[in-house]
């Protein structure tokens, strides 16, 4: 008979995602995660499989938490426009440190670029649901006469996707924050009327 776990499973999988933020995949050793879990080697296969799996869940648990703590800023603003500024503005107060910056999504496109399908499939999902959100707001923006008649929605919301990773990798490099609010600046005003 199994013993029962004495951990939270979404609590050490949030420190694995600390730790895969930081070294990424390779670079992350089974040791680096049962000593920042504080779980034994046993407890983490029986909760999670191997290395990879437990890669793929906080992989998974990340990008969904990302995209939904953005969507959630982009809810709470009075117009369409207001709720893509208030993600890009949002991005940058909480996330635009090189201390914060560690983007797990990010890095899983860097390391592993098209060659894993399970990778490939999780960022796909979320960056999706980021553009559609995105073209969605663009749309009505557009509809409103917020923003210039003639933007396309979703070659917009693709544009907007890519300042926010542009935004994460500048932050991760050390960019200084007037660097991060000048892409916001300049990313607002490409919609622009």
């Amino acid at each position: 008979m199994a013993r029962p776990r004495n951990f939270n499973e979404d609590q050490v999988l949030d420190i694995a995602i600390g730790v895969f933020r930081e070294k990424g995949y390779e670079g992350t050793s089974t040791e680096d995660l049962v000593s920042a879990m504080g779980i034994g080697r046993q407890s983490l296969y029986g909760a999670f499989g191997d290395k990879r799996s437990l890669y793929l869940a906080a992989l998974r648990r990340y990008n969904t938490q990302s995209v939904t703590e953005l969507l959630d800023v982009g809810r709470g603003a009075s117009s369409p426009m207001k709720a893509i500024e208030a993600i890009l503005v949002h991005f940058v107060r909480h996330h635009g440190r090189p201390e914060a910056s560690a983007c797990m999504g990010v890095n899983a496109i860097c390391e592993f670029g098209t060659s894993d399908e399970d990778v490939l499939s999780i960022t796909r999902q979320s960056g999706k649901l980021l553009e559609q959100s995105l073209a969605r707001w663009i749309n009505e923006a557009r509809d409103k006469g917020e923003i210039d008649k003639t933007i396309e929605p979703k070659a917009a919301a693709q544009f907007v996707a890519a300042a926010l990773t542009a935004l994460k990798v500048t932050a991760r490099g050390g960019a200084a924050p007037a660097t991060s609010r000048n892409i916001v600046a300049y990313t607002l005003r490409s919609l622009s009327n």
